[in-house]
């Protein structure tokens, strides 16, 4: 038996909420990047600037990165589908990797040009302060970038949009370590700017590595925390009518949400439609209680259930039915049996007939009647008679118009 969270309005508002702002933060970076990488690469070359054109290359990257962010944002707010039945939010894991990949690129790219700058420092002429100005101003509208971008991506809990905010970042500090490059050579140090580059380089290549193994680890379906699956646990076990529970297992998708799954050991003797509520309370306290969880698949199993070959090979209802009613055709109650439930309890079946009321002044001589039945029928345990008004089950003529 499973119960699915249905997502309240008030979450699918906060959700569209979150993907505006994501939208947003994603198209001001895209917005900013380009004419500012235009501009670095251009007063660089103009500037006699190496460091400012791998800065401007740097923005570049980061404008790609833009595109891949947005195109990942809008897949990944798609609802369900027959394909895709867990939604889309992996699209965002996906993306994630592929940001982290191009911090590694980039660090790669500018590592390599740190060291080549830093092997022939003495060659490079020294550059203007127009590249000095652009350095400056990379800086600034850099980082107020950085900071407007992380905001959004915390309070949309957005691991993508974290990543791409870390990659501004990224760019701010090339553009520091070029704003120093540029100083140091107006001064007469070259290889500052070949130094700098190498470092910037290091920097970026751990926060890539950082961003890449997360989306790793959710790409193989990487649980929750352990301390966070204890809140589930508890939480659970605070649900009336669950005794205990088993495999719970968890995932996370998108960076932000878990689906789980969960067995829960009920009493044996509640009815079905007992069991589904509360399957469904314990749904209700997840999703209220744990933030993470966006969807819980609910197992009920009867308490004291053996999971043995024993209990596998017990006889469904098709199988045993025939044999009971065979046997206890003879008796007089027979005709007037309402409904056969059957409890699967530990490696035996037990029975119980519904009769009619009426017949409850016979109660013991019918009872032993069948407890003879039900020892000659080697899975059932016993059998039991219960007695009471037969339920009308038809439906109001306006059931259907309701």
């Amino acid at each position: 038996m499973t119960q699915p969270h249905v997502h309240s309005a008030a979450a699918h508002r906060q959700s569209k909420a979150d993907f505006r702002a994501k939208q947003r933060a994603t198209l001001v970076g895209a917005f900013v990047n380009l004419p500012l990488a235009l501009v670095k690469i251009v007063v660089g070359f103009l500037g006699h600037s190496q460091s400012l054109i791998a800065d401007g290359v740097h923005s570049a990257a980061d404008l790609l990165s833009d595109a891949i962010v947005l195109g990942a944002v809008r897949v990944s707010m798609q609802k369900a589908d027959r394909e895709h039945p867990y939604g889309h939010a992996r699209m965002e894991t996906a993306a994630t990797t592929l940001v982290s990949l191009f911090l590694l690129l980039t660090a790669a790219a500018l590592a390599y040009d740190g060291v080549s700058h830093l092997a022939g420092a003495g060659a490079i002429m020294p550059p203007t302060r127009w590249a000095l100005a652009v350095a400056v101003l990379s800086l600034v509208i850099k980082e107020a970038l950085f900071w407007y971008t992380l905001r959004v991506a915390r309070k949309s809990k957005s691991k993508l949009i974290e990543a791409n905010a870390w990659h501004h970042r990224s760019d701010a500090l090339s553009s520091v370590a070029a704003l120093v490059a540029i100083g140091g050579a107006m001064a007469g140090y070259p290889a500052l700017d070949a130094l700098g580059a190498i470092l910037i380089a290091l920097m970026l290549a751990f926060i890539g590595a950082r961003y890449g193994w997360q989306s790793f680890r959710e790409l193989v379906d990487t649980g929750l925390k352990a301390d966070r699956i204890q809140v589930v646990r508890d939480q659970i076990s605070t649900v009336p009518g669950v005794r205990h529970m088993r495999r719970l297992r968890t995932r996370t998708m998108g960076g932000h949400d878990a689906f789980a799954d969960v067995g829960v050991f009920v009493d044996p003797y509640v009815s079905l439609t007992e069991a589904h509520r509360i399957s469904e309370a314990i749904t209700a306290r997840l999703v209220r209680h744990v933030d993470e969880i966006a969807d819980i698949c609910v197992h009920i199993e009867p308490d004291g259930h053996a999971d043995s070959d024993a209990a596998h090979a017990l006889p469904l209802r098709e199988q045993v039915l025939p044999e009971l009613e065979q046997a206890w055709a003879h008796l007089p109650a027979a005709s007037d049996i309402q409904r056969v439930t059957l409890h699967y309890v530990d490696d035996v079946i037990e029975v119980e007939i519904h009769l009619p009321l009426a017949r409850v002044d016979r109660h013991a001589q019918e009872q032993a009647a069948f407890t003879r039945v039900a020892r000659d029928i080697d899975a059932v345990a016993c059998i039991r008679l219960l007695y009471g008004a037969r339920r009308d089950t038809r439906r109001a003529p306006d059931a259907d118009a309701r």
